[in-house]
């Protein structure tokens, strides 16, 4: 895991991306979708993302750490 700060630049790009092209909201959708349709995938062995497994599993677990930031969903109330 990354421990250091991100840099001013990639903040304030961080910052524009979400305050003028997408909602934080919308991109956790999206990226849950996309969980969805990976996770339909290697349920029906689909040999390119299989192919991929390693990198996917990866992939999932950070695009699901974002999304929870994005937009907490999973989280304990």
């Amino acid at each position: 895991m990354v421990t250091e700060s991100i840099s001013k630049e990639t903040e304030k790009r961080l910052l524009d991306f979400f305050n003028d092209v997408v909602d934080p909201k919308d991109l956790a959708k999206a990226i849950r979708q996309l969980h969805y349709i990976i996770a339909l995938s290697l349920v029906m062995e689909e040999e390119t993302v299989y192919a991929q497994k390693e990198n996917l599993k990866k992939g999932f677990y950070w695009l699901n750490e974002l999304a929870e930031i994005l937009h907490p969903y999973l989280e304990v109330k």
